[in-house]
């Protein structure tokens, strides 16, 4: 299959291109100098070019509460500009499938956990990162809106939870959660420092995947695509505390100091866990573990950005 693969050179898209059902197809990844996404004309003439079987859009805008909140309007137009373009590029170009990759962040900041696929668009979203959620919730919605006009077509969205692994961004001005994590405990061990403060007390709880398991799982959509819902959250099932984090990974890395808690800090929702109902239907579970996980991407911070 001629698989067109948005966001190659990221996290996710890095890991999809890695994984060995990888070998199996033959991928077009263009990096951000050879296509911007947020040039319509652009993306439509280069889809059009290659006429892919099936496009997996995992480009993106990304980064954590201080990025988010820092930038509102530009992880809104970014993530909605490459969005509705790739997903119109492949409408015009008759591209019968597409894999959409949305995220947690659309869900409303109040519905009840564990978050169901149901409860989509039925509220305000968390402000701290309102723009990029309210940005993959409009791609979404044009995927299904797309596959309802035309029976051929068939576009699809994935919600992962959050993500870490291998080629994360470990800067902390632009970082999730776990690489943050992972970048602060390892100065701490290298600097000997005797205490780590984290933000908020520390209870809020928080769903983190390792990345090439959710490419594992994209995989599992590719190969039985129409078995596939319109919308399907993935993910674990549950989930950790932030505190619980950090503890993890100070195992991992080593270090032993004392943890403080600055409660003038946000920290975001208080828990963001999926429900994973339709996902088990579909017979698909991740595989690796928190320690695992962890284990790896530290091996990987060393080598690449300590």
């Amino acid at each position: 299959m001629k698989i067109f693969l948005t966001g190659g050179r990221g996290m996710v898209g890095r890991a999809v291109r890695n994984d060995p059902a990888a070998s199996d197809h033959q991928i077009i990844a263009p990096t951000s100098a050879e296509l911007d996404l947020t040039d319509r004309a652009a993306v439509i003439a280069a889809v059009a070019a290659e006429k892919p079987d099936l496009v997996i859009h995992t480009a993106g805008r990304v980064g954590g509460i201080q990025a988010n909140m820092a930038n509102k309007a530009g992880f809104l137009t970014d993530n909605m500009d490459m969005g509705v373009n790739i997903v119109l590029a492949a409408q015009a170009a008759g591209v019968a499938q597409l894999l959409n990759l949305g995220s947690s962040c659309m869900y409303p900041r109040d519905a009840p956990n564990p978050l169901q696929e149901s409860s989509l668009g039925k509220g305000e979203l968390e402000p701290t990162n309102e723009g990029y959620g309210l940005a993959k919730l409009a791609v979404a919605r044009l995927c299904a809106f797309v596959s309802e006009e035309n029976a051929q077509l068939s576009y699809k969205t994935l919600m992962p939870c959050n993500l870490y692994g291998l080629h994360d961004k470990f800067d902390p001005k632009v970082s999730h959660l776990v690489p943050a994590i992972i970048r602060k405990l390892h100065e701490a061990k290298e600097a000997g420092a005797a205490s780590v403060e984290i933000w908020g007390d520390g209870t809020a709880r928080r769903e983190f995947m390792f990345a090439g398991d959710l490419a594992d799982g994209i995989w599992a959509a590719v190969q039985r695509f129409e078995d596939l819902p319109g919308f399907m959250n993935i993910g674990l099932g549950y989930d950790y505390t932030i505190n619980e984090f950090y503890s993890e990974a100070a195992k991992v890395i080593g270090w032993q100091g004392a943890f403080t808690h600055d409660l003038s800090r946000p920290t975001g929702m208080k828990q963001k866990l999926l429900a994973v109902d339709a996902q088990e239907a579909f017979g698909w579970h991740p595989k690796t573990t928190l320690a695992q996980g962890i284990a790896r991407t530290y091996a990987h911070f060393k080598e690449h950005h300590a």
